[in-house]
């Protein structure tokens, strides 16, 4: 398939937006359980807040540029009763809502205690506003990965490790932001955030790398016997039945052919998730903020890459018709 560069935009910004606000919360979430003896400022979770929602923020404009008439891009949510693409499109909104109220609360301090358990551990608005928006997000991840993993004709993007990946890169993302950001401002949670943004960039890698070789595995369906119902031991196309480029071999075909998807490829595991887990395992140990950043900026570079070969490497079933220029 032809990658649009709206989407890449669009699932990368909004995976590291979400990503950023789950860590967040987990961060917070730590301190309530008194895993830790010290606090973050309701401004620290504001700000880092402000970061998450700019960048789902992003992603939505970048999705903008994908629509053949923007402005009835509102009927993309009309179907959201069977459409995954129409169920982004609701929940990302409610996901940008709920993280801009997460950050409101924290901002204004409005806290106020609405249970109580355990020895001295309480559940306030801030945190129960951070559970539905940290839920919402992970709804969000569900609803981005199976618009692909429900295509059942590109057997590539047809599996449930579509959802894992997209969510573990998400994820992946997101934690390295916040161990950046954790690190810049000098936060007691540095080490917790850093130390699962190591572990779910290594789970990401090996996701991404078994999803590779489950694809190598990948045996056709249909061959050109079965599609055009003649079994005939010798059947070759020698025309696409086109004397120039049209849509069909545009459109449902990566610019570069498989040549290009490898070496996109390569660079989004290399970028996106071998030179991250260097860069934070070096940091980690001595809290240098600048080589965060460093990691974040060439994961995301990375992680395009990664997403243009994931569209490029899926195998359109119409491909099966127009294999051969004139």
């Amino acid at each position: 398939m032809r990658p649009a560069f709206s989407v890449l935009f669009l699932t990368t910004l909004i995976g590291a937006g979400q990503g950023l606000l789950i860590a967040l919360v987990t961060g917070q979430w730590y301190f309530v359980i008194g895993a830790g003896t010290a606090h973050e400022t309701g401004r620290f979770y504001a700000i880092g807040t402000a970061v998450a929602v700019a960048l789902l923020g992003l992603g939505l404009v970048a999705s903008v540029f994908h629509l053949a008439n923007p402005q009835r891009g509102w009927r993309a949510a009309a179907r959201w009763r069977t459409s995954w693409l129409s169920r982004e499109v609701v929940v990302l909104p409610l996901v940008m809502g709920l993280a801009f109220l997460y950050g409101v609360t924290h901002w204004f301090g409005w806290n106020p205690v609405l249970y109580t358990f355990g020895n001295q551990k309480s559940l306030d608005l801030t945190m129960a506003v951070g559970f539905l928006a940290g839920g919402a997000a992970g709804l969000l991840f569900v609803c981005t990965g199976m618009i692909y993993a429900c295509v059942r004709f590109i057997r590539e993007w047809a599996s449930f490790w579509t959802v894992i990946n997209y969510t573990l890169m998400g994820l992946s993302s997101g934690f390295v932001l916040a161990a950046a950001y954790t690190g810049t401002a000098r936060s007691p949670l540095f080490d917790l955030l850093a130390g699962l943004a190591l572990t779910l960039t290594a789970l990401a890698l090996g996701g991404k790398l078994y999803h590779l070789w489950l694809n190598t595995r990948l045996k056709a369906k249909s061959t050109m016997k079965s599609a055009i119902g003649v079994h005939h031991e010798q059947i070759r196309q020698l025309t696409q039945g086109f004397l120039g480029a049209s849509f069909n071999t545009t459109e449902f075909t990566a610019p570069g052919g498989k040549d290009s998807a490898r070496g996109a490829n390569l660079m989004g595991l290399l970028a996106g998730f071998a030179l991250p887990l260097l860069l934070v395992s070096i940091a980690w140990g001595s809290a240098e903020a600048p080589l965060l950043w460093l990691a974040a900026a060439i994961q995301y570079v990375g992680l395009l890459a990664e997403r243009w070969a994931f569209f490029a490497g899926g195998n359109h079933v119409q491909n099966m018709y127009y294999q051969r220029m004139a």
